[in-house]
């Protein structure tokens, strides 16, 4: 996004989405159709900022495993409980080059439970092990991807092998 212009089919599945949501639906069944066209616009709104933010902060990052599907963001998160390809925002955010870690290889769920958080801000604990501390994104994938995670859109520079 980056000064590039939101491409239709982006802005087109964003509509559907908003449209799709069953308190839209009802609003629209209800015969409250203006309430329902004001909420999807502020919904596909909201999410155009959401994939901004996706595109702008180093540390976003998308997740998905048994638990869900994760848009990290900094200091926001937005989940649902179903797999990525149910949650068009981060099916798009990740189709625009955001980060995806795929964890539902991963099998030893307590190591991974115990890692530490990607670092919200940019800063970097010099400890980076133990409860509360964080990581930067490359170093969380490097630990990830030793459990067994898969990584897409990979932030890392290219190593020799």
């Amino acid at each position: 996004m980056k000064g590039i212009p939101m491409q239709s089919g982006v802005l087109r599945v964003l509509r559907a989405t908003a449209a799709s949501w069953w308190r839209h639906r009802e609003l629209r069944r209800t015969g409250q159709r203006a309430l329902a066209q004001r909420l999807e616009r502020q919904t596909v709104l909201r999410d155009l900022g959401y994939l901004k933010q996706a595109a702008s902060l180093p540390n976003a990052h998308v997740i998905c495993g048994e638990g869900g599907t994760f848009l990290h963001l900094g200091w926001t998160t937005v989940s649902t409980f179903a797999p990525i390809e149910r949650f068009p925002l981060a099916t798009l955010a990740v189709a625009r080059g955001t980060p995806f870690i795929d964890i539902q290889l991963v099998t030893d769920v307590i190591a991974f439970a115990n890692l530490p958080r990607v670092t919200r801000d940019g800063s970097v604990d010099p400890d980076s092990s133990g409860p509360g501390k964080s990581v930067s994104l490359t170093t969380y994938i490097d630990m990830v991807e030793a459990l067994g995670g898969r990584i897409a859109n990979d932030p890392r520079p290219c190593r020799s092998t």
